[in-house]
């Protein structure tokens, strides 16, 4: 016959010992895991890192020194005249304050129309508001190359070419279906219990809109802006269609005045490399000083619910 223990420690014991033991277990390979992981971060980082040194190492050299074989990481003596000599060659200045007007409206009227559009579309009660959903969905697998031309000739029908409006008005309009899409989404996912008692209080659905879930939801908006800013603050092709007098061009069209130079005439690829550098810095610093809104705004779309 066997006996049962009286003492209830006696019972618990071995199970404890199995519980504390239980994570000793698997300690060999966490660390194996951390290096592994933190071994492939730092791979990636210097995949991504090296081509910007590079950059930084063809603003640093002279026009022969580029053509060197074997390249040199770091050159003989530092010209850091190219930082200056560069931007004067194109006009520097004059295309910043270009790309700082049109990049600052854009950002402006994408930002606050899709907010608008998507405070409606989650809010507000009307017939079709799915179908219009559905319809700013369905248009982003739309190439915007397909409205080129279209769109150029109704601009210049209407007197738009060679002016800067083709690449702001259109932003006021709700430009961006996946701006659209994002503010709806953090909407969904604000009470509505806060409208109710915001409209006890005597608020309108403006006064909601701007008092209440602007400040809601500020990393929706700071994430649409830092994405308008780089998607206007590099766009080529549409500042190269519409815009023909050089003095109206942005930076992002003044640069190719580097790499597009007469027959027989090498480009000088360190004015180049350095004012690219200083073209660079803007957006840079922007997502710098806001990538916790950044990352919180794109990060927290799983959380929102379909209503």
């Amino acid at each position: 016959m066997t006996t049962l223990p009286t003492d209830p420690a006696e019972t618990v014991a071995p199970a404890l010992t199995r519980t504390v033991d239980r994570p000793r277990r698997n300690t060999g390979k966490r660390p194996v895991r951390t290096t592994t992981w933190y071994a492939t971060a730092l791979f990636i980082c210097a995949v991504m890192v090296v081509p910007l040194l590079w950059m930084i190492t063809i603003g640093l050299k002279s026009r022969n020194a580029v053509f060197e074989v074997p390249p040199r990481l770091l050159p003989h003596e530092f010209n850091w005249r190219n930082f200056i000599d560069g931007p004067q060659a194109i006009h520097f200045p004059r295309l910043l304050l270009n790309s700082t007007i049109i990049t600052v409206l854009s950002v402006l009227g994408g930002v606050m129309t899709a907010m608008m559009a998507g405070y409606a579309l989650a809010r507000l009660r009307f017939p079709g508001r799915k179908l219009w959903f559905y319809l700013f969905v369905g248009s982003m697998l739309l190439p915007g190359v397909v409205g080129l031309i279209p769109l150029f000739q109704l601009y210049k029908s209407i007197g738009w070419y060679d002016t800067w409006l083709p690449l702001i008005v259109p932003a006021f309009f709700g430009g961006n279906p996946l701006f659209i899409f994002l503010a709806r989404q953090y909407f969904l996912a604000i009470p509505y219990s806060i409208d109710e008692a915001a409209k006890i209080d005597g608020a309108g659905h403006l006064r909601i809109f701007v008092s209440v879930m602007l400040p809601l939801t500020r990393p929706a908006w700071i994430t649409m802006a830092i994405l308008a800013f780089q998607a206007s603050w590099n766009d080529f092709l549409n500042p190269l269609v519409y815009l023909y007098s050089a003095g109206k061009w942005p930076l992002s069209v003044g640069m190719a005045q580097f790499v597009s130079p007469f027959a027989g005439q090498t480009p000088n690829w360190s004015y180049y490399m350095a004012t690219n550098l200083l073209y660079m810095l803007p957006p840079l610093i922007l997502f710098f000083a806001a990538q916790r809104y950044f990352i919180q705004g794109l990060g927290s779309l799983g959380s929102t619910t379909q209503k």
